[in-house]
């Protein structure tokens, strides 16, 4: 099993368990130039270093752990439709024009992560089918009004309404009362795309540098520089893409996009289980602190939830996740959790994606608020193409207004504790 620990998220995921010693790339040895320089080896970095090698760009990235430490390598692996707010939210606060732009976007970038696995002989262990359900009574008019608005008025015949009958059927849970089938999506393991997304990128010539940690951006002589513990690499621009990670390294970034701890648990297969999601589907639910579980395709089940809790200890991460499990699913009270892990997912205040040119020549992309599995790998891609010249969708979510959390740098921490403390504490009552 690759026993490697992260020194930035706690437990080992059973995706690392699954794949074997995850191919080592070397630490920046010393300064150098590049046209490119990437701050983050998660699915946005990787893409921009993949596809800025293969048009020539010569391309540097730096990791401060191994590739795949962060959420990349370690989410739920679920390909939400479209962005993390339904359109019809989106349409109601930016206009129908805006909002089908982004929509399509999303479906554009979903295409591209099939495409890309496909066209590189990546196993990603795609399951087809996703799941919207109300945990609470009530949201019905809703729910079947999402379906018909994605058909009539987005072109997306995939999504279909659920009744509280269907829905236990599907989920196989009596905890729900309603929901969105969507078959036009699905879920993969995520860090057989990252390890996969690596190793296609240094083959077209990026270099790749693990266990490289930024200490600093800032420009002299009209460039960017990046220092490191082993080296400063100077390029012509540069690309943030440290999603929840930024910690301290760029302030504006920091401002705008918060970390926020995201815990999963793996049970053993459940083989004497056949109701337990009989169609394979993925499912997120309703609540503020949403509750997201899935299938492998080895039949266990992947169960994840947001809390407050912020332990690191992995016996306290699976003892928690093992209660919403019970909750949902009674009978699987005494199924064995093999695997618990956890780490930080990237929220902005509107749950949209933060891309800004952050300081001259830098680019920072992230906050994807739990919905950057196809969005991080397009955005990577769509940053090599603008640095191309290429007309890109990227301008749509550079024209999203992302305001900073409240509180500047030393409140806003404790303000977003406080309220998604408040928000969890809304969902159980």
């Amino acid at each position: 099993m690759n026993s490697w620990q992260s020194p930035i998220a706690p437990g080992i995921s059973w995706y690392q368990a699954t794949i074997g010693e995850r191919p080592a790339y070397p630490a920046l040895d010393g300064s150098g130039t590049v046209d490119v320089a990437i701050v983050g080896g998660g699915f946005t970095g990787l893409q921009a270093a993949y596809n800025l090698a293969k048009s020539g760009v010569s391309v540097a990235l730096i990791e401060a752990c191994r590739l795949g430490d962060g959420a990349s390598g370690r989410n739920g692996g679920q390909m939400g439709t479209g962005q993390r707010a339904w359109p019809e939210e989106l349409e109601q606060k930016i206009g129908y024009e805006r909002s089908k732009a982004l929509f399509d976007m999303a479906e554009d970038a979903k295409r591209h992560l099939l495409d890309f696995a496909t066209a590189h002989g990546i196993d990603i262990d795609y399951m087809p089918g996703q799941m919207n359900v109300a945990h609470k009574p009530g949201y019905e008019k809703e729910y079947q009004a999402n379906a018909e608005i994605a058909a009539e008025r987005y072109g997306y015949p995939h999504l279909s309404f659920m009744d509280a009958r269907e829905t236990a059927e599907r989920v196989g849970s009596k905890s729900y009362y309603c929901g969105v089938r969507d078959t036009g999506t699905g879920h993969i393991h995520p860090l057989k795309l990252l390890v996969g997304l690596a190793r296609v990128a240094n083959e077209a010539g990026a270099q790749l540098h693990e266990m490289t940690q930024a200490t600093a951006i800032r420009r002299a002589s009209g460039k960017v520089m990046i220092d490191t513990p082993n080296g400063t690499l100077t390029a012509d621009r540069a690309l943030i893409a440290t999603n929840a990670y930024i910690g301290n390294l760029e302030p504006v970034t920091a401002a705008h996009v918060m970390p926020i701890g995201s815990f999963i648990a793996a049970t053993a297969p459940l083989d004497d289980f056949p109701d337990v999601l009989p169609g394979g589907e993925a499912v997120a639910d309703s609540r503020f602190v949403v509750r997201y579980f899935r299938k492998s395709r080895d039949n266990r089940l992947l169960f994840g939830g947001r809390e407050v809790y912020s332990s690191r200890n992995p016996q306290d991460t699976a003892d928690a996740i093992r209660r919403q499990i019970v909750e949902t699913y009674p009978a699987l009270k005494d199924v064995e959790v093999t695997h618990a892990w956890g780490g930080n997912v990237g929220i902005t205040m509107p749950r949209q994606p933060f891309v800004r040119e952050v300081m001259p020549g830098v680019t920072s992309i992230g906050g994807y608020s739990g919905h950057g599995v196809i969005l991080s790998n397009y955005c990577g891609k769509l940053y090599a193409d603008m640095v191309g010249g290429k007309a890109t969708d990227l301008d749509l979510l550079e024209a999203l207004d992302v305001p900073a959390f409240p509180g500047g740098r030393h409140l806003r921490t404790p303000l977003l504790f406080l309220a998604l403390t408040w928000f969890a504490l809304r969902d159980r009552l």
